[in-house]
């Protein structure tokens, strides 16, 4: 299966992973944990500057954390490619973003595998973890590995592995989530498997490298089509003077052929509102088209625009022009200090062109950019809120101070359903609510 001297201990085993962002600090920690000796790449030096003091700056991952992996000698981030000499394994894990105009951007992925390639040796495993359409790993990655002169399946071996990290999810373990696993080659497949049976509970083999990015493409899709039609029954639950949160509880109660899903001001994150889109532009290439997921990036990028009018009927007569609006929550899920493609940020800009005095708070985030402006969080008080028109509530983090909000806002727009059986001196409005009670969300 491999000449890499299976009966060697964990510790003289050294692998790489390149990119220590969500995705990657936590897998090299986690090697790190399994007793293997890791090399951390990246070439955000500010980043290896603080891992290599000691200091996290992901929110779920505490400094004590790093400091116990540098203290065990195992953990090395650089921001030198040349380590990669010195490793069985290559782990890449890049941002995988959207271009401005909406089709992938693998510039981080052509340049780390361009790197790679300069290094590569015989008998090193090369595995791709970023989320990307599927043929990436054959047809992008493979090809600049193979300028290095060596033949996959026989001098080195290349896989892909779709992550599956759930920013702010403390149920699940990293190692506890199955390992979805694919090889170019049976001899890459068997690579992968062995390394990663090191660290997974659970591996799981697919067929291809391509059948194992459509993998992660389908999981987010899956989410992405589900939370945008639930977005969507909401509006119309408005529309019918109905509650969608009283209605989704009673749904749940079936015991087969329903899963319950939230409204909310729309998805964000690196995944789910970006990854179903790769597939898009990847199909189009073949004369078809996904009218699922772009009817539910349609219903998702109008969610906020939606809100903004609903706001805007709850506070009449007084218009959204000069109206002072606290936004809170800026995080696209609760609990994390993470606000890529956040419809909260959206929700601010789209506040700001009507005219409205906007602010936000948030206990993770101490500022952000919107349209080029940096704002900083506002702290919550109750001269805040007595001055304030309306809190709108985008991300229920854990320490949203939900009494002191009704006690001294004059009207609150919840978009979570948080509010549900609060009492208070505020008006409350919620997402989906309509005119009747409120049951209780979860």
């Amino acid at each position: 299966m491999s000449d890499l001297h299976p009966h060697a201990q964990k510790n003289e085993r050294t692998i790489a992973i390149v990119g220590l962002g969500y995705v990657g600090l936590p897998l090299a920690l986690l090697f790190v944990q399994k007793g293997f000796q890791v090399i951390g790449i990246d070439l955000v030096s500010h980043k290896i500057d603080r891992l290599n003091s000691g200091i996290s700056y992901i929110d779920q991952i505490q400094d004590r954390d790093i400091q116990a992996a540098l203290d065990s000698k195992r953990f090395v981030p650089s921001v030198h490619y040349s380590e990669l000499q010195k490793a069985e394994a290559v782990i890449i894990c890049v941002p995988t973003p959207l271009t401005a105009h909406g089709t992938p951007d693998l510039s981080y992925l052509t340049q780390a595998a361009k790197e790679i390639s300069r290094y590569l040796h015989k008998r090193q495993l090369v595995i791709l973890e970023s989320s990307t359409y599927p043929g990436t790993t054959r047809e992008i990655l493979l090809p600049q590995l193979n300028q290095a002169g060596l033949t996959v399946g026989a001098d080195f071996h290349v896989a892909y592995s779709p992550e599956r990290v759930d920013p702010g999810n403390q149920e699940y373990a990293v190692e506890s989530i199955p390992k979805v696993i694919s090889g170019v080659t049976p001899g890459c497949l068997d690579r992968v498997k062995e390394l990663y049976g090191q660290v997974f509970t659970h591996v799981y083999p697919v067929s291809s490298t391509d059948a194992a990015e459509m993998t992660k493409i389908l999981e987010n899709a899956y989410r992405l089509v589900n939370i945008s039609f639930i977005n969507e029954m909401a509006v119309i639950c408005d529309a019918l003077n109905l509650n969608a949160w009283e209605i989704i509880e009673a749904a749940k109660t079936k015991p087969f052929g329903f899963k319950a899903f939230y409204p909310g001001p729309g998805v964000g994150g690196h995944c789910i509102p970006v990854d179903p889109s790769y597939l898009v532009w990847k199909i189009n290439q073949y004369g078809i088209d996904s009218e699922f997921i772009q009817l539910s990036n349609a219903v998702n990028h109008r969610m906020p625009l939606y809100i903004i009018q609903h706001l805007k009927r709850q506070l009449a007569p007084k218009t959204l022009k000069g109206a002072a609006i606290l936004v809170y929550g800026a995080a696209y899920k609760a609990d994390i200090a993470d606000y890529r493609e956040s419809a909260s940020v959206e929700l601010i800009h789209l506040l700001q062109l009507e005219g409205a005095e906007v602010s936000y708070h948030d206990p993770y985030i101490p500022s952000l950019e919107v349209d080029g402006h940096k704002m900083a969080s506002t702290p919550i008080t109750e001269a805040i809120l007595k001055k304030s028109d309306c809190v709108v509530i985008a991300t229920d983090h854990a320490s949203l101070p939900l009494s002191l909000l009704a006690e001294h806002a004059p009207l609150i727009y919840d978009t979570r359903n948080v509010t549900s059986g609060l009492t208070g001196k505020a008006k409350i409005v919620r997402l989906g609510g309509g005119d009747q009670p409120h049951g209780k969300q979860k």
